[in-house]
């Protein structure tokens, strides 16, 4: 379909330009039923309208500097959404839309199929998924297939498929030389015919993006996967940056987490924050699980040399937490993405042949099993961060499902503004750990701190936790 689109400028009292458009679909939902239409018309100021319209403002705001939710929503406090339904199709209506979206008062064509990918994928959650009686959520396989569907409607699960999507994960708030080296990586990936999936934000989910389009172009791949996951809950304090070319919004952080691995083939994780070491905990709780113990996906853990000592204190914390089975999934390669993408490409080798053997999917990894532990939505608050049990008699992969929701709640804590709201009304997190652990997960989040990888501004930063032990 082709697009066309009306806009009209008007400058506001902090001297930003705004933009009032109406937009036609590009690249997915360009036609809905007549009751979508109308439960999209008829929302108002609903909560299915509010989730439209803070993943769409987050969107339009791609590459904006900042990753405080809360100012995000507050600048853009004027910015609305309505929709239309004509003959032809779906229409978008916005008022006060950030500027940087639109080139000479069109829209840039990346964000439009962003914006669209956005509708897609709400309107199919709320009415596909949680209003239909074909998902139990206490079900563990039901869970699976809600995101296998989710995925599916994205059009992420093509066929034929290969073992190529390299899962990159790392911080946003990183320093240049680490974001640099980020590219250099997903240069080196690109370059052996290798597609990049991350959480689609700025740092070290844009780096390897921007990375591995060089490589393809060298390589004349003209249809390179650059796939971004993201969830309503962190999508405003990280907007999805320009490259990502499917984008899916996936309903909690932990279907987000299982999409990761359901559709990636291997994993890299660069240098990152309290996000990061969740990601980490999240895939080294289920790779420890017994049924996985014989599954291969191929982990490394990589960054410059200048951030050595940051994989460092992560091994020694697997170490001391998980133990040394955790630390045999995966390797550490300092300052050398060639290494990093040769490894990937032989460990991708390994999955190939293991799924033919076993007649299982490329294209989802229905083999990998995950407890339902890690599968339930987290909502972090006062009452379940200090119920969370920390001890060291606990099975490796439950405690790991716990600290896991542990560095969660710390997300939330840093760029949910609901959550921001809570901890300035009741004050920080408490974490309980036992003995043991609290001196070495109070080092590792304190290091985060000092590193400035917690928030972009490094200055501002006021710990949203304190770790007690017991």
């Amino acid at each position: 379909m082709s697009a066309q689109l009306h806009a009209e400028s008007s400058i506001r009292r902090d001297n930003n330009v705004a933009v009032d458009a109406e937009v036609w679909p590009e690249g997915s939902l360009e036609v809905l039923s007549q009751l979508e239409s109308d439960q999209l018309r008829n929302e108002g100021e609903g909560e299915l309208h509010q989730l439209l319209r803070r993943c769409m403002l987050a969107v339009l705001n791609s590459g904006g500097n900042t990753d405080d939710a809360r100012a995000v929503l507050s600048k853009h406090r004027g910015f609305k959404i309505g929709f239309a339904q004509q003959d032809r199709g779906l229409k978008v209506i916005l008022k006060g839309a950030p500027s940087s979206a639109f080139v000479d008062g069109v829209m840039i064509r990346g964000i439009r199929e962003l914006l669209f990918a956005v509708l897609r994928d709400v309107v199919y959650t709320n009415n596909e998924i949680r209003k239909s009686d074909l998902f139990d959520f206490k079900s563990s396989e039901s869970i699976t297939n809600a995101v296998f569907h989710i995925l599916r409607n994205a059009r992420v699960l093509a066929t034929p498929a290969a073992p190529d999507l390299v899962v990159c994960w790392g911080g946003h708030a990183i320093s240049r030389y680490e974001y640099d080296y980020s590219k250099k990586v997903g240069y080196e990936l690109g370059l052996r015919n290798l597609d990049v999936c991350t959480g689609c934000g700025p740092g070290a989910m844009k780096g390897p993006m921007k990375g591995a389009t060089i490589g393809h172009a060298k390589q004349r791949i003209r249809d390179g996967r650059y796939i971004g996951i993201t969830e309503p809950g962190i999508i405003a304090a990280e907007s999805p940056n320009p490259i990502v070319n499917s984008l899916i919004i996936m309903p909690d952080m932990e279907k987000r987490l299982e999409a990761f691995v359901r559709t990636g083939h291997g994993i890299v994780a660069f240098p990152g924050g309290v996000g990061t070491a969740e990601e980490i905990l999240y895939l080294l709780g289920i790779l420890l699980h017994p049924d996985n113990t014989d599954l291969p996906m191929p982990v490394i853990f990589t960054g410059p040399a200048k951030s050595a000592a940051y994989f460092q204190q992560i091994d020694n914390f697997v170490a001391a937490t998980l133990g040394s089975q955790a630390q045999d999934r995966y390797k550490i390669i300092i300052d050398d993405p060639e290494h990093v993408a040769r490894e990937m490409k032989d460990g991708l080798e390994t999955v190939r042949l293991f799924r033919k053997e076993h007649a299982d999917a490329y294209y989802f990894n229905w083999r990998l099993r995950i407890d339902h532990d890690f599968q339930l939505p987290f909502v972090a608050n006062h009452e379940s961060m200090q119920s969370l049990e920390i001890r060291e008699d606990m099975p490796p992969h439950l405690l790991a499902a716990n600290l896991r929701r542990a560095f969660s709640g710390i997300v939330s804590g840093n760029v949910r503004e609901d959550t921001i709201a809570l901890i300035e009304e009741k004050g920080p997190f408490e974490i309980s750990a036992s003995t043991a652990f609290m001196d070495i997960l109070d080092e590792l989040l304190a290091s985060f701190v000092a590193d400035g990888r917690m928030k972009l501004n490094r200055e501002a930063y006021e710990p949203c936790y304190v770790v007690r032990g017991h």
